[in-house]
């Protein structure tokens, strides 16, 4: 099955795994924390999925934009956002690159693992942020294989190290840049280690 197929399928249930709404919700914590995104801020939620961070981030910024490659995801999105009244924009990644913006804020959680080349991502990511704008990016640490197990069909990287986001981020025009571990998740009898890496566009 396709990626997007495949989690187009899983859409109407996704949210009914504890497990992940826990860790939307600390994730979300860490980046607000860290970001302390501003009222009047444009974001944008890459890899959004169902909106878990996504609805969660909106209350805190002024326009909020999810996106995903996955049509199913974003139907969820949507739902729950017009059933909190909360306006956020669905926007769907079809390859063409458009991610709408400029943006002063790009999310984005435990989607990189699922990007082939992570290194250009991120410099379209930079590009698309408005003078000043920040990114957060939270993913996993390096494991073994055991997070997805034989559900590994679009798993092109085994978590990251913060060493080489880091670089990542700095090659693509970033300052400020941090990477630290911001929360555990622990999934199968395992506990894995995800990352928040933040940085700032240039003025």
């Amino acid at each position: 099955m396709e990626p997007a197929n495949r989690f187009d399928a899983a859409a109407a249930t996704w949210d009914q795994e504890d497990r992940r709404v826990v860790l939307a919700r600390e994730v979300t914590a860490a980046i607000l924390d860290r970001v302390r995104p501003e009222p009047a801020w444009r974001a944008l939620d890459f890899g959004a999925g169902t909106g878990l961070v996504t609805l969660a981030l909106a209350p805190h910024v002024g326009r909020m934009t999810g996106a995903d490659t996955s049509e199913g995801m974003l139907a969820q999105l949507a739902a729950k956002a017009g059933a909190l009244g909360l306006p956020v924009e669905v926007r769907r990644l079809d390859g063409a690159g458009d991610l709408g913006g400029p943006y002063d804020l790009i999310v984005s959680s435990m989607t990189l693992h699922h990007v082939v080349d992570v290194p250009a991502l991120l410099v379209q990511l930079a590009r698309h942020l408005a003078p000043g704008g920040r990114i957060a990016l939270a993913d996993l640490e390096p494991e073994d294989g055991s997070f997805h197990g034989e559900d590994a069909s679009d798993v092109h990287h085994l978590g990251f190290e913060p060493a080489d986001i880091a670089a990542w981020l700095e090659a693509a025009g970033l300052r400020d840049v941090a990477v630290a571990r911001a929360v555990e998740t622990t999934k199968k009898g395992r506990t894995f280690g995800i990352f928040l890496a933040t940085g700032r566009a240039g003025a």
